[in-house]
């Protein structure tokens, strides 16, 4: 789950509130040390929690907050909007202005700028355009090869102007641009290992020839501090009109995302959640916030799911939820539906108390190894699982080449998926959304 580490302790911190009576100033002032401490560990910058904490302080000890009958739920909501505040407000797309809209792409090496331009791309055609890349990377090696490559398997037309010099490539793509049929243009500009005047002079340049609708910078949410002073430095040239923050599906502490806007002023309109092209996700502060957390992030889940699964699958599957008749063979099925979506870890964190639910994440290997023991077992364990003594178990693992530790822990995964989709139909039943996923 994305900010896993600061979502625990904002939730442990802000759980000690929620069963208090009345809150006096000094249990506020105490969990806001807290916060404080949380948001520094994540990696924060400082001022930005600064200011955060002084806002908070001064909205959580206001007489309607102390005299409230649910103080701790007041807390919790203050917290929850000032997040979203400095997470940004709105989501926001890229703009798209006339019959040629043309962006920028900019950033460090290795921040994933090649991989993000391929992205936009394919979400800007899934939308109706006609999108065209051009690399304007001369310096590193391979650098064009690496995105007609990426291009050509998202199926993005892209161009190669000849030449070694990345302003002159900007001239002969615009004159080139004066007959082609594209309506967005995305140009992944050359980056360094560190800012340097030779960079900003040059991307400067080809601002001037592209004139681009939105300059884009892309940042590794990995590199923490080091982002937010990468993002002040192209922001300060005016070469920054958004961010993509990219793996945001790191282990990562997520300090840059709560500080980057903040210090830039500068919206986050994208995240990367992965490698693929379609693992380019809007960014939602109110639903980022929400998550962080543990209120679950339910429309975003929607998004996904309506995405991946089959709706007449899915109706079969809720009939079954209800008949409690869910199965392992049907928990296989799942597990193929569900990794269209992500990995389940990331899945549950999506769910309201997602910390209730436990850890669900596996790889490619433990699939398959999952597969082979479902296929080891009778028709009537597949059905009902409760059968699966102690014997049952070593029979299975014999019979799949695994150990009966592993049959534990898959019988284990079924049980916390019964519980999540138990959870979505509870949505449904309480008029929420119609399982599964349907607004």
């Amino acid at each position: 789950m994305v900010f896993s580490g600061l979502s625990q302790r904002l939730q442990g911190i802000l759980g000690k509130l929620k069963g208090r009576g009345r809150l006096s100033e000094a249990d506020v002032k105490a969990a806001l040390k807290e916060i404080k401490l949380a948001l520094l560990e994540a990696d924060v910058n400082y001022k930005v929690v600064k200011k955060f904490i002084a806002t908070l302080q001064e909205r959580c000890t206001g007489a309607e907050i102390l005299a409230s009958l649910t103080p701790g739920q007041h807390v919790i909501k203050i917290v929850r909007d000032e997040l979203t505040d400095l997470l940004g407000s709105a989501a926001q797309g890229l703009n798209i202005q006339g019959k040629k809209s043309t962006y920028m792409l900019v950033g460090l090496q290795g921040a994933g700028k090649t991989t993000t331009t391929v992205k936009l791309a394919s979400l800007l055609k899934s939308k109706g355009k006609r999108p065209l890349v051009v690399s304007l990377d001369t310096y590193r090696p391979a650098a064009i090869d690496q995105l007609d490559i990426a291009a050509q398997g998202a199926e993005i037309d892209t161009y190669r102007p000849q030449g070694a010099n990345p302003v002159d490539l900007a001239h002969k793509t615009m004159a080139y641009l004066n007959d082609a049929d594209y309506d967005v243009v995305l140009f992944d500009t050359a980056g360094r290992l560190h800012l340097d005047a030779e960079l900003m002079g040059e991307l400067e340049e080809i601002k001037a020839i592209v004139d681009p609708v939105e300059i884009v910078l892309v940042l590794d949410a990995m590199t923490g501090q080091d982002a937010v002073n990468i993002a002040q430095g192209f922001a300060g040239r005016d070469l920054t009109d958004s961010v993509v923050l990219t793996k945001l599906d790191s282990d990562t502490r997520g300090g840059a995302a709560l500080s980057v806007r903040a210090i830039t002023g500068k919206p986050i309109k994208y995240v990367g959640v992965g490698e693929k092209t379609h693992q380019l996700e809007q960014f939602h502060p109110d639903r980022m916030a929400s998550q962080i957390l543990g209120m679950g992030d339910v429309l975003s889940l929607i998004e996904k799911a309506e995405a991946a699964f089959d709706q007449e699958q899915a109706e079969k599957l809720q009939e079954k939820l209800r008949k409690q008749q869910f199965t392992l063979e049907d928990f296989r099925e799942q597990m193929s539906q569900f990794r269209k979506m992500g990995s389940l870890d990331e899945i549950a964190g999506m769910l309201p108390g997602a910390a209730k639910l436990g850890k669900m994440q596996f790889d490619e290997r433990e699939i398959v190894r999952f597969d082979a023991i479902i296929s080891s077992m009778t028709p009537a364990e597949r059905i009902n699982p409760s059968i699966i003594n102690g014997s049952r178990r070593k029979r299975i693992a014999r019979g799949s080449g695994t150990s009966v530790q592993n049959v534990n822990k898959l019988l284990k995964q079924f049980a916390t998926m019964q519980k999540m989709l138990k959870q979505f139909d509870g949505f449904s039943k309480k008029g929420r959304f119609n399982f599964p996923f349907k607004i």
